[in-house]
């Protein structure tokens, strides 16, 4: 059997839904759950008190360890983007804090992060003074699609897997477009689907994803692109980096198998939340989207026009 992934369409199950759409206020809170529960998984299979990263990393010549490659890609976007001292970064889902709190020790530059997860700002706010740049960071629980920033605020969006949480992502893209300056510039890497048809295998590994992750849909590279210049960008330049992302892709892979046994136990005493028995999944599942070439890992950066 064929499955069609349509674009602009939510695919997550939760217990959220009943046969209807999410809310807006419903797919927030969805999505900061997961982060929620899901935070201890995160701190003990992925991220340290150095990298503070929920992404993947980027491996290049150099690159010997998992915290090197995570910290990596903040310095490959950074150099993209052109960020400079005198800049002031949106930090658009960020997480606990990593990319703004490395900007801010690397570049100079201020950062203001955002996230729907008030745990996530709280975690983000201590992780900032604890690296001695809480002078030139903030962290706000807010939208990216409705922020409360005033217009041409900022000199970069940063969006380092978090515009995949927008059901259609021309919504991120206005709110971007809206909040950045003249000639201020939109970075942004993703996982991005490579067709739209699968068979049904391959369909409950993207499910997989979706769900495990609390997301809602994948864009092409194509539609992604199409989706920035419809919104006012130009300039829009793209960085294949399925390659480096494979190394993380594969660690993730093989920490799920070497936990399984953990995990199904946990489970069946009833000590997992439903978020971290998804999140587990999509441990394996996301391997078979990349090993099977059904996504490709890419970088944009693009323009707003002066």
């Amino acid at each position: 059997m064929q499955h069609y992934l349509e674009p602009n369409k939510d695919y997550r199950t939760d217990s959220l839904r009943h046969g209807v759409e999410f809310t807006e206020e419903e797919i927030r809170l969805d999505t900061a759950k997961h982060y929620d529960d899901c935070y201890w998984d995160y701190r003990t299979a992925w991220f340290d008190n150095e990298n503070l990263a929920l992404h993947y990393g980027y491996w290049e010549e150099g690159i010997k360890t998992h915290s090197q490659a995570l910290l990596n890609k903040n310095r490959i976007l950074y150099q993209i983007a052109g960020i400079k001292p005198e800049h002031h970064v949106l930090d658009a889902g960020c997480g606990i804090g990593g990319s703004s709190i490395w900007l801010a020790k690397n570049a100079g530059c201020r950062a203001t992060g955002i996230t729907v997860s008030a745990q996530q700002v709280e975690h983000a706010k201590r992780n900032a003074q604890r690296h001695g740049v809480a002078d030139k960071v903030d962290f706000q629980q807010a939208d990216f699609f409705k922020t409360p920033f005033p217009d041409e605020t900022f000199d970069v969006v940063w969006a380092i897997e978090s515009s995949c949480y927008a059901t259609d992502k021309r919504d991120f893209f206005r709110e971007a477009f809206r909040v950045l300056k003249k000639g201020g510039t939109l970075i942004a890497c993703d996982g991005y689907a490579t067709r739209r048809e699968f068979n049904d295998e391959e369909w409950q590994a993207v499910m997989d994803c979706l769900n495990g992750w609390a997301v809602p849909n994948l864009s092409t590279v194509e539609e992604f692109q199409a989706g920035m210049e419809e919104c006012g960008f130009t300039e829009v330049h793209i960085t294949e980096a399925t390659k480096e992302s494979i190394p993380s892709s594969r660690r993730m892979y093989l920490t799920a198998l070497w936990t399984y046994p953990m995990q199904v136990a946990m489970h069946w005493l009833g000590l997992r939340k439903k978020a971290q028995t998804a999140n587990f999944k999509v441990a394996l599942a996301q391997w078979k989207v990349f090993h099977g070439g059904l996504v490709r890992y890419c970088l944009f950066r693009a323009k707003k026009p002066l």
